[in-house]
This record gives C-alpha cells, sequence and structure tokens, in this order.
C-alpha cells in the first residue's frame, strides 16, 4: 500500500464538495478524519463519519510546501536545473483517499453513505485511484456501486490507462467485464489500453486487451504503435518484453509501422541495444536498412547510443545487423565511430572487419582519449599497427565468403561443413585483437 503519509499539519482544510469558500466547522476533526481514511481505520470512521461529516461527499484541500527539481536545460551529461520550493495544492475526497491506499472496507461504508463514486475535484477520481494502486477489491466495489469505468482524468486518462503494473492485472479484467472501452484513446497522446500495456511491458494485459478486440496496429497521436513503444523500452531485455513482441506480431502488429520521425520498431529496438529484441524482428522480415527522417538507420541507431549502453552488449546488434546484410558506414566516416564508439572496442573490431580493406588513419589515434587507449591497449596496439599494411589472408577470405552470402549469413554460415570457430569468426564474432 506504500508508505503512509507524515503528519497533517494546519493547512488541511475539507470543504463540502466543491464549495471551498465554505469550508467544515473548524471544530471538526479534519485531521483525525484524514488520517483514519489513509489509515484504514473503519472504527474511527464510522464515528466521525456520523458525528461530523454525515455528507461523505467532501473535498479534502492539502497545502503543502515541497522541494521540486526544476529542469532549466539539456547540459552535457543530463538535464541541468535546480531544487526550488513549489507551493502545492491537492483536491481530492474520502472516497479517492480509500481507493488510494486500498481500505475496500472504508471505501463500502463511504459508498453505504451514498459517496459519488465519479467525483473527481482534482482530476483524479476513486477508480483512477484504486487501478494506480492495483486495488481490484476496491474497483470491483467501484464498478459495483456504478462508478464509470471510461470517466478521464484531467490529462485524459481513463482508468485503463492507469493499470500499469502486474498487479493491476485484476482491475483492467473488471474494467473490461463492465464495459469500459478497450480502443479508447487519451486525451493528449491518442494511445490505447495496448500502447499502455507495451510501454511497461505487460504481456498479460496486452493478450487481455486483444482478446477484448484491441487494434493492434492503432497509431498514437505521434503515429507509434504498441510495437513501436515496445521495442523503445531499453528496462526490459528479458523474455518479458520479447514475449509481448512475439504476442503483438502474432496478432498482426505491422513490423516496419513508422512513427512521426519515420523510425521503424527495428530503428528504437537498435537504439535500445536490445539483440534479442531486432533478431525477433529481423526473423519477420523487418528492412535492415530502413531509413528516417534524419537519414539514420537501424545500425546508426546502435551506434549513436552504444557509449551509453555498454552493459548492454550493443556490439552483439551490430554484428546482427552486419550479418543481416546492414549496409556499412562510409569508410571516411569511421574516424566518427571511433570518436563515439572507442570506449566500447568490441563495435570497432566487428564494425572494422566488415570491411575487406579499410585503410588505418594515423589521426585515427587522436580520436581515442588517452584513459580509454589504456583501458584497453591489447585491441588498440594491434588496430593501430594495421596503418599502411594490407590485411592478413584469412580476413580477406572472410570477407569474400561474406560477399557472396550477402544478407543470408547469418543463416548460411552455420550450414557451412566447418568447425564452431570458424562461424564465429566468419560471422565477425569479435576477438579483442584485429589482425
Amino acid at each position: 500500500m506504500g508508505e503512509l503519509p507524515g503528519p497533517v499539519t494546519e493547512k488541511l482544510q475539507i470543504s463540502p464538495k466543491l464549495d471551498l469558500e465554505h469550508p467544515v466547522t473548524a471544530h471538526a476533526p479534519a485531521t483525525k478524519y484524514y488520517m483514519a481514511l489513509v489509515k484504514g481505520d473503519l472504527r474511527n470512521l464510522e464515528v466521525l463519519t456520523d458525528r461530523y461529516y454525515q455528507d461523505v461527499n467532501l473535498v479534502f484541500e492539502i497545502s503543502k510546501n515541497e522541494l521540486e527539481w526544476q529542469v532549466k536545460s539539456q547540459a552535457s551529461y543530463g538535464l541541468s536545473g535546480l531544487w526550488s520550493l513549489e507551493y502545492k495544492r491537492e483536491l481530492t475526497t474520502p472516497l479517492c483517499l480509500a481507493a488510494r491506499w486500498g481500505h475496500a472496507a472504508s471505501l463500502r461504508h463511504l459508498l453505504r453513505r451514498r459517496a459519488d463514486p465519479d467525483l473527481a475535484p482534482g482530476g483524479r477520481g476513486p477508480l483512477h485511484e484504486a487501478c494506480l494502486g492495483g486495488h481490484t477489491d476496491c474497483v470491483e466495489l467501484l464498478l459495483e456501486h456504478k462508478a464509470d469505468p471510461n470517466l478521464q482524468t484531467d490529462e485524459g486518462l481513463a482508468p485503463l490507462h492507469l493499470c500499469t503494473t502486474q498487479d493491476s492485472l485484476g482491475c483492467a479484467k473488471l474494467l473490461l467485464r463492465h464495459r469500459a472501452t478497450v480502443n479508447l484513446p487519451s486525451e493528449d497522446g491518442g494511445e490505447t489500453a495496448l500502447h499502455v500495456a507495451a510501454r511497461h511491458c505487460l504481456c498479460d494485459h496486452a493478450r487481455l486487451y486483444l482478446r477484448h478486440g484491441a487494434c493492434v496496429n492503432t497509431c498514437s497521436t505521434r503515429e507509434e504503435t504498441a510495437l513501436s513503444i515496445l521495442c523503445e523500452q531499453v528496462s526490459d531485455t528479458g523474455k518479458g518484453c520479447l514475449q509481448l513482441c512475439q504476442l503483438l506480431v502474432a496478432h498482426g502488429a505491422n513490423i516496419d509501422a513508422r512513427d512521426e520521425m519515420r523510425r521503424s520498431p527495428l530503428h528504437k529496438a537498435c537504439a535500445a541495444a536490445n539483440a534479442g529484441l531486432a533478431h525477433f524482428l529481423l526473423r519477420h522480415g523487418a528492412d535492415v536498412n530502413a531509413i528516417d527522417y534524419d537519414g539514420i538507420s537501424p545500425l546508426g541507431c546502435t551506434l549513436q547510443s552504444a557509449a551509453f549502453k555498454r552493459d548492454l552488449q550493443p556490439h552483439l546488434t551490430v554484428q546482427l545487423l552486419l550479418n543481416h546484410g546492414s549496409q556499412k558506414i562510409w569508410p571516411p566516416a569511421f574516424i566518427k565511430v571511433l570518436k563515439s564508439c572507442a570506449a566500447v572496442p568490441e563495435i570497432i573490431e566487428v564494425l572494422f572487419n566488415s570491411y575487406s580493406q579499410i585503410p588505418v588513419s594515423e589521426k585515427w589515434a587522436e580520436a581515442v582519449p588517452e584513459e580509454v587507449f589504456q583501458q584497453h591497449q591489447l585491441f588498440y596496439e594491434s588496430f593501430f599497427r594495421l596503418a599502411g599494411t594490407a590485411r592478413c589472408l584469412q580476413h580477406l577470405c572472410r570477407s569474400t565468403i561474406r560477399k557472396k552470402l550477402g544478407s543470408k549469413c547469418h543463416c548460411l554460415i552455420p550450414l557451412l561443413p566447418v568447425p564452431k570457430p570458424l562461424h564465429n569468426y566468419l560471422l565477425l564474432e569479435p576477438e579483442g585483437v584485429v589482425l
């Protein structure tokens, strides 16, 4: 249920409905009533309701000052800004508080006293609060008392949009059982419940929505499908994300759908260094050389973000793309790759070995920071020794075979009757040195 709030100060005020000009009598114990609601203290709640608050459709006005981070600009290493004291004013109701904290008994008590299940003075109603907390029993009570399953917040979000955790699956089932609109778009972003499930990698939620008629290729205002949103999630590189991707594709998701920047799901999976997802998309026909509005391919997306995602082994994505026929970087631009990806020598090795011959310039050494060179000394010494020399015969043979197989390298090389280490070599597996 989360951490209970600290002691309430004199800045708590209770008013009948939205009439803030006529607050409840000052003698009424507002603090005790508030704490009974957030703690789920039914006994005190009943006593206070009978004595002071017979009309339970009240509005709490909670005022407090909080330190808030104010974003000022995009600095080199993240957002810059400052902490400032911000005045906060929250409007809520007894029913919203009980739903937020998951106190079903208190909720039942208030509903029996004719609490309005759709009263939302602060922008979110009780049903929204219950879904955010994943409180299935509270959602059930509210729906039984005719709460609107499609009521939207001030931000234009329906209760289904707020089912964002695994714990909220039961809430989503109840909402759909009570005729929530599965394809209802949010007001601002135009996202449906399926988009939300994709953003949070909720496979069971997505399966539920699809079973209830969710449109798999519906686009948001940014022209993103659920698959597009899913593929940009860096947080989940495990089975959950891949299972949801498989589910969406099985239901007809467009593998090459483009968003407003003309980026495909493959662009996004590569930018997230999610090799497993990229591999699945490529196996199902994703365009390995798709170009976005900035002229960037999936390979370019991987290289742009590689330095920040080294723990995700971005070289695996580079290797995958090259083995599926990705166009290589224009040779004179290789120094730019060296500058941005020097700290990930596996990428430099894989990309460099994809060319049959590319002249190593002595100026390239200046692109590698001294500390990076020291950290990967063995690799960079072997790399820069190639300045003014030709590649070895073994590498030239590899290049000839790869050129012959083209975009089929990924599936034909493993069929060659040669030892496994040679398969790896032909598939550009990095070895830590360049010969």
